[in-house]
């Protein structure tokens, strides 16, 4: 075979791979995008927020955090009668819910090329997948503290199994169904290469589902949602979401529609 085959054959999977999300894959002419370096970006990230909290530290130790320690258990509903168990496992599905977010609309943002002019698209793709893992991750630590919790300990069935939960078990159950539809959708960011790229749009579609799910869990399941804090950051977010829900739709409208034919010149 020659070389020139060989390497458009070896290239093809990063191009596929850097236009996951596009609504128009690039034609085969199309030169391959330059690899894109993050590892600055997470070195300064990293010590930023090591500051950050050395600050938030230092402000907590001095006569202001009395005042800010009251503050934030009106805003967030911190009490004494409630285990350290229960404090994660609410600031974990918080954590959770948003990195979900993230991933949506970074993903209806990918699609809809909002980034292609301010951000390298594989550099875009990265931060995708990143979001969808962290989510995962966090989700992860909701469950397991859930069983752990001595107050209203869950079983394995309970959390693996929709509709089984002790506690509003309609909305418990969706947030199990969004969170299947998550681990779904994070697991073809793997597979792409061995699915077609229809399938792989068509399963990515689906997270709008686990979005909407996750979310309807949060609001009607979740302790904290009556909490002024909690409601303003569902209200914004899914508001965010449907703003570009509706853009990408609109975007996707305009580039099917019939182009008029160019007039022939005199």
């Amino acid at each position: 075979m020659p070389p020139s085959s060989q390497t458009a054959k070896s290239a093809a999977p990063s191009k596929i791979w850097s236009y996951a999300m596009s609504q128009n894959p690039p034609s085969k002419t199309e030169a391959l995008p330059k690899p894109v370096s993050i590892s600055s970006g997470w070195i300064a990230f990293i010590i930023l927020s090591f500051f950050s909290v050395l600050a938030g530290s230092i402000v907590l130790i001095s006569p202001l955090g009395p005042a800010i320690r009251n503050l934030f258990s009106w805003l967030f509903g911190l009490g004494a009668a409630q285990s350290a168990t229960w404090y994660v496992t609410r600031a974990a599905g918080i954590v959770a819910y948003l990195l979900l977010w993230l991933s949506t609309i970074w993903g209806l943002a990918i699609s809809s090329k909002i980034f292609d002019r301010l951000l390298h698209r594989g550099f875009t793709f990265d931060f995708h997948q990143l979001f969808s893992l962290l989510a995962l991750g966090f989700l992860a630590l909701h469950v397991f503290i859930l069983m752990a919790d001595s107050y209203l300990p869950y079983s394995l069935a309970e959390v693996l199994v929709p509709f089984l939960s002790p506690y509003r078990p309609f909305w418990v159950g969706l947030g199990v169904i969004a969170a299947y539809i998550s681990i779904l959708v994070t697991v073809t960011f793997y597979l792409r290469q061995k699915i077609s790229m229809k399938n792989f749009r068509l399963i990515h579609y689906t997270s709008l589902l686990g979005y909407l799910g996750a979310t309807l869990h949060g609001l009607l399941a979740g302790t904290d949602s009556s909490l002024p804090v909690a409601m303003l950051m569902y209200l914004v977010t899914f508001l965010l979401v449907i703003f570009l829900l509706a853009y990408w739709l609109l975007m996707l409208w305009l580039s099917k529609r019939p182009q008029p034919a160019p007039a022939l010149a005199r």
